[in-house]
C-alpha cells in the first residue's frame, strides 16, 4: 500500500513540474496576446500587465486587417500553399511508403537508401540549382512552384514507411486473394490503418509550410503572391516602431496553426485508439 502511495506522489510531483514547465513555455505567447490588446504606451510597462488596464484590441487588429498591409491576401496565399502542399506531400509520401514496404521489386532497399541519402544534403546547397531550374521552366514566382517544392519530402516518406512496415502483410495477402489490386489495397486498407501516422505528418507538413520563410523569399518576387511570413516581414518593416501592431499581426498568423494542431491532435489520438481496439 505504501509503495502505491509513493508512486502516486511521484506521479503528482512529475505532473506538477511538467505543468510549471509548460506554463513557462506559454508565457511568451501570453505576453504576445496581451501586448496585442494594449495601446503602444503600455506594451513595455514594468511590472508586466498581463491583463491590460486599457484595451485597444479593436484598433490594433483593425489596423492589421483593414489597413494597407494586405493581410487577408497574405492569409489566403499561405492557406492555399500550405493546404495544397500538405495534401500533395501526404499523398506522394504515403504512396512511396507503400511501394517501399508492400511491393517487392528488384533494388527496392538500395533505391530507398539512395533517396534517404539525399536528406543529408543541406537545403541551402540545392537552392541555386532549383532557382535556375524553376526559372527555366516557368515555375519561378508562382504558387505552383512552392507547392511542388514542398510536395516531395524524404522525411515524410521515411516516417510513413516506418509505420507502413509495422502493418501486417496478412492484410495485403487477404485483399489480393479477394482480387483487390494495389490501388484498392492502398486506398481501402493501408490509408485507414495509417491514419495516425498520416495525421501526424500532415500536421507537421502544414506547420513547416506555413512557417517557411526561406523558400517563398527566394522563389517569390510578386507582392500579391506573398505568403504570411513574407507579409509579416513587410509589415514589420513598415510598422517596426509599433510593437502592439506587430504582436496583433503575430497572433493573427499563429491562429491557423493552433486550430490545425487542436483538430489534428484529436484525429491522431482517435486513430491510435482505433488501432488499439482493432489489435
Amino acid at each position: 500500500m505504501l509503495l502505491f502511495k509513493r508512486i502516486d506522489w511521484l506521479k503528482a510531483i512529475i505532473t506538477a513540474v511538467m505543468a510549471m514547465v509548460g506554463m513557462i513555455f506559454l508565457l511568451p505567447f501570453v505576453w504576445m496576446v496581451s501586448a496585442s490588446l494594449k495601446p503602444e504606451a503600455d506594451v513595455f510597462n514594468y511590472p508586466v500587465e498581463w491583463i491590460p488596464t486599457t484595451w485597444r484590441a479593436a484598433f490594433n487588429y483593425s489596423s492589421v486587417w483593414l489597413g494597407q498591409a494586405n493581410f487577408g491576401l497574405y492569409y489566403w496565399n499561405s492557406m492555399k500553399v500550405a493546404l495544397l502542399t500538405t495534401v500533395l506531400s501526404v499523398l506522394v509520401s504515403s504512396m512511396a511508403a507503400y511501394g517501399f514496404t508492400k511491393i517487392r521489386f528488384k533494388g527496392r532497399s538500395a533505391m530507398f537508401l539512395l533517396i534517404l541519402a539525399t536528406y543529408m544534403i543541406p537545403v541551402e546547397a540545392t537552392l541555386v540549382p532549383l532557382f535556375i531550374l524553376f526559372r527555366s521552366v516557368g515555375l519561378f514566382d508562382t504558387h505552383t512552384g512552392l507547392i511542388l517544392l514542398g510536395g516531395f519530402s524524404v522525411l515524410g516518406t521515411f516516417l510513413l514507411r516506418q509505420f507502413f512496415a509495422s502493418i501486417s502483410d496478412e492484410f495485403i495477402e487477404s485483399a489480393q486473394i479477394d482480387g483487390a489490386g494495389h490501388i484498392r489495397i492502398f486506398v481501402s486498407i493501408m490509408l485507414p490503418l495509417a491514419r495516425p501516422a498520416i495525421a501526424t505528418y500532415g500536421i507537421l507538413r502544414f506547420i513547416w509550410t506555413w512557417n517557411d520563410f526561406q523558400t517563398p523569399f527566394i522563389f517569390l518576387s510578386d507582392r500579391t503572391l506573398y505568403t504570411i511570413q513574407l507579409g509579416m516581414n513587410a509589415f514589420a518593416d513598415r510598422n517596426g516602431a509599433f510593437y502592439s501592431l506587430i504582436m496583433a499581426a503575430s497572433v493573427s498568423a499563429i491562429v491557423p496553426l493552433l486550430i490545425v494542431f487542436i483538430i489534428g491532435q484529436k484525429h491522431v489520438i482517435e486513430g491510435i485508439s482505433l488501432g488499439g481496439v482493432k489489435g
